[in-house]
């Protein structure tokens, strides 16, 4: 029976770890397809930006949490202590970059609604192309 669940477990990892990348590679995908579409074929490279951001911002939220269940799906049959040490600081590590991760998507929902109810370009304090003295470098 232990052999059952340590096979089956592993299979559950492996198939999390899989999501994941699957994922995260549809992701960057998709936000690679959404920033050339936007800014080749309209001139809201601002807007394409950070459409192209959210769209990543979200699938690395879900990948991220893919391979933490599967890193606490590994340590589940007969963990050491090192075990469990290595499984708190790798969730730790990942929860911090999920929160920084949401933070970024959250300002970014917000400029993107702002652009959106403008129907413009961004004003040149949230647009993320850089600037000098009001103009812009791109």
């Amino acid at each position: 029976m232990e052999i059952a669940v340590k096979t089956i477990s592993s299979y559950a990892v492996s198939a999390c770890q899989l999501l994941a990348l699957f994922v995260i590679l549809t992701g960057v995908v998709k936000a690679l397809w959404i920033y050339v579409r936007h800014s080749l074929f309209t001139l809201q490279s601002g807007i394409a930006f950070q459409r192209s951001r959210l769209e990543l911002g979200y699938s690395l939220s879900l990948g991220l949490s893919f391979l933490v269940g599967g890193s606490i799906l590994r340590t589940t049959i007969a963990p050491s202590w090192n075990d469990i040490a290595q499984l708190a600081a790798t969730i730790t590590i990942r929860t911090v970059l999920n929160y920084f991760l949401l933070q970024a998507i959250d300002n970014s929902t917000r400029i993107v609604a702002i652009a959106a109810n403008q129907d413009a370009e961004l004003p040149l304090d949230l647009d993320p192309v850089a600037q000098i003295d009001g103009q812009r470098l791109a």
